[in-house]
Formats: structure tokens, C-alpha cells, sequence
């Protein structure tokens, strides 16, 4: 890793989150932020700082939405501050934040991977009802896909890195620490 120069003072309000998320990604962090969210300054940029080793995709997206309109009706930036480790989930949510929107500390570490399924399909009853059942299936896994795709061209916008790059990536849980996410203008600044 090379040594960055500290660019920390060029972003004062960094120093002191509004939300501060951390743990698991799922209804208690949604619960936080929404209690956070609500007891924060109503003026100036928001900032959210989060550190997590994932968790429900759902819920990321759902704070994620909740900033995304704080954007579109009032106007108001919010900024995110990916702390120590931005896994799974936490990417999601950083995907609703716009590219020079983003910072991460030093030696922060995204991980981005494929959303992953684990299913039994029963087969029972008349043969002519089975095949919807498997219709059923082969929505759920294209809708999630569907998903995905979003979820994941929300994260590149902006950036260096394609849409394609990573996906190909994805495959394989994607570890990309601070200094080479900045490189691919994932985020603005490391600080």
C-alpha cells in the first residue's frame, strides 16, 4: 500500500457522522438508522458512516432509498464514510450514494459479491401445477438477478470501472481495498 497524503482536513464535517451504522446489516441496523436519521440536524449535508460485515441486501437498499429521497425532494447532499470493512450489504447502501459522495478511511476494504440463493423445490401434487412451480422458482432467481444488475450499476456510475468489470469480479466476492477503489473512482477521497 502507498502512503496517501491526509486530505482528512479537507473534509471537516467527516470527523463527526450524524448516523453511524455498524454490525450487521438487517432490521436493528435499519432501525438505528431510521432513529438516527430522524434525531439528525434537518440542515446541511447529512453525513453516514457505516462499518459491516454485511447482512440483508433488502434492508441496505431500503436505508439507501430513505437517502435517495432525502436528495430528490429536498435537495440535500448526504455524504457516506466507509469505515475498516464495507462488505456485501454495505456496498449496497453505498451504491445510493453518488460517486462524489463517498469517502472511505485508510485501509477500508469493499467487498462486493453476487447475491446468493439456497433453495429446495418440492415437487408435489397434479403433474399439470408442477411446472409453475418451477416458473415460480425461475422468476424469483431473474427478478433477484434484476436486482443485482441495479444494484450494481448504481455502484459503478460515476466511475472508472465498467459495468461488465464488475460483474466478472463479482463471481468470486471482490475485495478491493481503499486506496485502489479511489483509483477506480468508486469513491472521492480516502481519508
Amino acid at each position: 500500500m502507498t502512503d496517501q497524503p491526509n486530505t482528512a482536513l479537507q473534509y471537516p464535517l467527516l470527523a463527526a457522522p450524524h448516523i453511524q451504522l455498524y454490525g450487521t446489516v438487517d432490521e436493528a441496523m435499519y432501525a438505528s438508522f431510521k432513529q438516527q436519521y430522524a434525531d439528525a440536524p434537518t440542515e446541511g449535508p447529512l453525513v453516514v458512516s457505516i462499518t459491516t460485515l454485511g447482512g440483508d441486501p433488502e434492508m441496505a437498499r431500503a436505508m439507501g432509498d430513505s437517502i435517495r429521497l432525502l436528495r430528490d425532494y429536498t435537495g440535500r447532499e448526504a455524504l457516506f464514510l466507509g469505515k475498516v470493512a464495507v462488505y456485501s450489504a454495505g456496498a449496497t447502501f453505498m451504491s445510493a450514494f453518488p460517486v462524489h459522495c463517498r469517502f472511505l478511511t485508510r485501509g477500508t476494504r469493499l467487498m462486493i459479491h453476487e447475491r446468493s440463493l439456497t433453495s429446495t423445490v418440492q415437487l408435489s401434487g397434479p403433474l399439470s401445477t408442477l411446472p409453475d412451480i418451477l416458473k415460480a422458482k425461475l422468476h424469483e432467481i431473474e427478478h433477484s438477478m434484476r436486482i443485482q444488475d441495479e444494484g450494481f450499476a448504481a455502484i459503478v456510475k460515476g466511475s472508472r470501472l465498467t459495468l461488465d468489470d464488475l460483474k466478472s469480479r463479482a463471481t468470486a466476492n471482490w475485495y478491493v481495498d481503499a486506496a485502489d477503489a479511489l483509483d477506480l473512482g468508486l469513491v472521492l477521497d480516502v481519508i
